[in-house]
């Protein structure tokens, strides 16, 4: 440990963070400015499944890939996640998140998987009716 001109202690490779004031890398930073993902903008749902591209190209070879892209990878890997569980596992806010999410979902990376629609759902009357005749035999 080593302190600073304010007295402050600090651990080896915490440079980038402040106990009291967070993260010193700002969110605009980790997406280069861009505030929408992918080049047609399009949005991720909160919870929508992202999982690993087992045929994608290997991600830590890309070299236009950040810190945090790599995170997200790692993260995908053991087990499919939602797109809110990958913020809160990457402690990064979701609007970061989504568009870390469009770059690997450009390079083939991810896959992402949309919630279907409530509209596309089963009526709950026609549930409750398969149930009865099921209860019915």
């Amino acid at each position: 440990m080593s302190e600073d001109r304010t007295g402050t202690r600090e651990e080896p490779g915490s440079q980038w963070y402040d106990n009291e004031a967070g993260p010193l890398v700002r969110p605009y930073a980790m997406t280069g400015g861009r505030t929408t993902s992918g080049p047609a903008g399009m949005r991720f749902d909160l919870i929508a499944l992202v999982t690993l591209d087992t045929g994608a190209p290997d991600a830590g070879a890309d070299t236009s890939l950040g810190p945090e892209h790599l995170e997200l990878v790692e993260l995908c890997r053991t087990e499919t996640q939602s797109v809110a569980e990958l913020a809160a596992g990457a402690d990064l806010p979701v609007g970061v998140v989504r568009v870390l999410l469009g770059d690997l979902l450009e390079l083939g990376c991810v896959t992402v998987t949309r919630p279907v629609p409530p509209a596309k759902l089963p009526d709950e009357r026609i549930l409750r009716e398969v149930i009865e005749g099921l209860r019915a035999l």
